[in-house]
């Protein structure tokens, strides 16, 4: 009896540690594009894994690189992901996007930037190629909300672009 309760904890104990690093290995990421009207912005809002992050930054800028403990790094971050996003009106006039900053919230990167509203949009093409360019599992999933509605795609793979309309 004491034997088989052992053998069913270390059982247990593996599986909890496996769907751990399983869940390490998600990389995943969530872009938010949310249209402001009472700011009159598009708000543009990434959130990042920060350990997936973290081994980001030093396969693009070295092994020295520490977001942690360096602001200066954060904005070499941040400045990849606006390198690799970009949104575009539904006739492929691209939107200029104001970076705002960016901050470290519990166990996420967050990376803000912001563009004001052209009420005659119909949509949004998007470009999306942060960190799937590292890694062919790498996952964004992009949210637009516009007067109440969301509409969501998922980028991964060998896809990095999409177009989300407005229109029903």
């Amino acid at each position: 009896m004491r034997r088989r309760f052992c053998r069913e904890l270390v059982t247990l104990l593996f599986s909890v540690l496996a769907a751990a690093a399983a869940a390490h290995e998600q990389k995943e990421a969530v872009t938010t594009v949310l249209f402001n009207e009472r700011t009159g912005n598009v708000e543009v809002m990434h959130r990042f894994l920060l350990h997936d992050v973290e081994h980001a930054s030093k396969k693009l800028f070295g092994a020295q690189a520490d977001l942690l403990k360096t602001p200066g790094d954060r904005e070499k971050f941040a400045d990849y992901v606006f390198e690799t996003f970009s949104l575009q009106d539904e006739s492929g006039t691209p939107i200029t996007l104001t970076a705002v900053g960016s901050e470290i919230e519990s166990r996420f990167l967050w990376v803000y930037a912001e563009a004001p509203i052209n009420k005659d949009w119909r949509g949004v093409n998007l470009k999306h190629g942060a960190l799937i360019d590292l890694w062919p599992d790498q996952a964004n999933l992009i949210n637009v909300e516009r007067g109440g509605v969301t509409r969501s795609a998922v980028l991964s793979g060998g896809q990095r672009e999409v177009l989300i309309s407005f229109d029903d």
